[in-house]
């Protein structure tokens, strides 16, 4: 783990703790929570298919909350990237090239 993917980290847990209980519901949190931890831990997004997963059902979770109208897109796009950068730096790489 470096300290970029600590402190993206604390900003997810941050975000949850700020917007959590009155913008997700219980399930959406913990769907959250989970992908981090998961990308947290792992070395490489291409052997851990958990960990990809975890990233792509988090990014379609921000993709509902906008589309639902319960999210801003700038707030989805922010928390899309924080996750992202808890993983490795190729998941950092893939975000800059989409």
């Amino acid at each position: 783990m470096t300290p970029e993917r600590a402190h993206a980290y604390r900003r997810v847990l941050q975000t949850l703790k700020e917007l959590g209980p009155a913008k997700l519901q219980a399930g959406e949190q913990e769907l959250i929570r989970d992908a981090v931890d998961s990308l947290l831990f792992t070395r490489d997004l291409g052997e851990d298919p958990a960990a990809r997963h975890a990233l792509r059902d988090v990014e379609t979770l921000c993709g509902t909350l906008v589309e639902s109208g319960r999210w801003e897109e700038v707030t989805a796009s922010r928390l899309v990237d924080d996750v992202t950068r808890c993983g490795p730096d190729v998941a950092v790489a893939e975000l800059k090239a989409a």
